[in-house]
């Protein structure tokens, strides 16, 4: 295995660099990792397929990492319910830890591949489930141990590692290797490797909630009313989707509690 991400830096006087040349130094190294995305795209698309077709048959999807990538997993699975309208069991984060490690590392927790194997069977996990691990490294116990369980219990893994040929990756039905190249600050994979995992994130669960019919055309017709920013957007949409004035169209929203389900309310009737 190739560690990359704990590779030197190519800036080894980082830090006689003047503040805009940092600053640009950062922007520039950051422009290459959509390119490495790009080149990952057959394979999350294997990875999405599977995902949409265990949501459709019920199952849940799962993420699991520590440190920045458990976070990552943590905010994806958390946009999931207010933005496409859906259970909040659907999209699972855990992170190595618990959630108190959501705000200050947990000494060691991710160093025990035991602990994925009990957070995953405290949510009963089962073979419509698929399980996500995230590691930039691709060898993080934590993750290394959840799926290689999951493997043996007969449920389908995937992973998103910024290193090629993983103990991570070995483990997954499913891997994506998106390689961002050494870090601004060596071994800093919060940096490239993480936003590299956080534009993979998005693509899954936008193509996957895109597919599973929570998106009306190019809108998120299926969006939690939670505040009144969200309450003028979805009148905007409705108003637009039935031909109707501003105050008829959040006079409905709010009787129907989304754009979706007013669209289809309305039509009924018709």
């Amino acid at each position: 295995m190739q560690n990359i991400t704990e590779s030197a830096s190519a800036y080894s006087t980082l830090d006689q660099f003047s503040i805009r040349d940092i600053l640009e130094t950062i922007n520039r190294e950051d422009q290459t990792v959509p390119l490495a995305v790009a080149g990952a795209i057959p394979k999350i698309e294997l990875l999405v397929e599977a995902i949409v077709r265990r949501l459709k048959d019920g199952g849940r999807l799962f993420y699991i990492g520590a440190g920045t990538s458990g976070r990552l997993g943590i905010v994806d699975a958390s946009e999931c319910p207010p933005t496409y309208g859906v259970p909040h069991g659907m999209v699972i984060g855990l992170i190595a830890g618990g959630d108190s490690a959501i705000r200050k590392a947990v000494e060691n927790a991710e160093d025990n591949p035991e602990l994925a194997i009990q957070d995953l069977q405290a949510h009963q996990i089962g073979p419509r489930d698929i399980v996500v691990g995230i590691a930039a490294s691709g060898r993080t116990p934590y993750v290394v141990g959840g799926l290689k369980w999951c493997q043996e219990q007969g449920i389908a893994t995937g992973c998103i590692v910024c290193n090629p040929s993983s103990p991570v990756a070995a483990y997954a039905d499913f891997p994506v290797e998106v390689i961002a190249g050494p870090e601004v600050i060596s071994g800093s994979t919060r940096m490239k490797a993480g936003t590299a995992q956080k534009l993979v994130l998005n693509m899954l669960t936008t193509t996957t909630m895109v597919k599973l019919g929570k998106v009306r055309g190019n809108k998120m017709t299926n969006m939690q009313l939670t505040n009144d920013k969200l309450r003028v957007r979805g009148t905007k949409m409705l108003a637009e989707a039935l031909g109707l004035e501003e105050n008829a169209a959040l006079e409905l929203l709010l009787k129907y509690g989304s754009v979706e389900a007013a669209i289809q309310g309305q039509r009924a009737l018709s």
